[in-house]
């Protein structure tokens, strides 16, 4: 079966979240990192991490995954789901020949 990609952005629960995070939420970033580097080892994950738009903060990665269950499932168990909201979007990816 085809591999469905997506894009995921993080939204942080305020604006200035990253600069402002208190030690409870720090620790909750951390094991979020931990999460997804677990996926991204397994190759589930492309990339994934903070951009910091002078805007503001957010996060984003790119999974491959086999359907949408599954994507939902992977950002309902993210630590970071419970102090953050996800927005993702289907994608049409470019992989490299295997």
């Amino acid at each position: 079966m085809e591999k469905k990609h997506f894009v995921l952005y993080l939204i942080p629960s305020r604006h200035d979240f990253a600069q402002t995070m208190t030690d409870d939420e720090r620790a909750i970033m951390q094991q979020h990192v931990a999460y997804w580097a677990a996926y991204l080892d397994q190759g589930v994950v492309s990339v994934f991490g903070p951009v910091f738009d002078p805007a503001g903060t957010y996060g984003i990665g790119i999974v491959s995954v086999d359907d949408e269950s599954q994507l939902l499932s992977l950002m309902q168990h993210d630590p970071a789901a419970k102090i953050n909201k996800y927005e993702y979007y289907p994608m049409r990816a470019v992989m490299p020949k295997k």
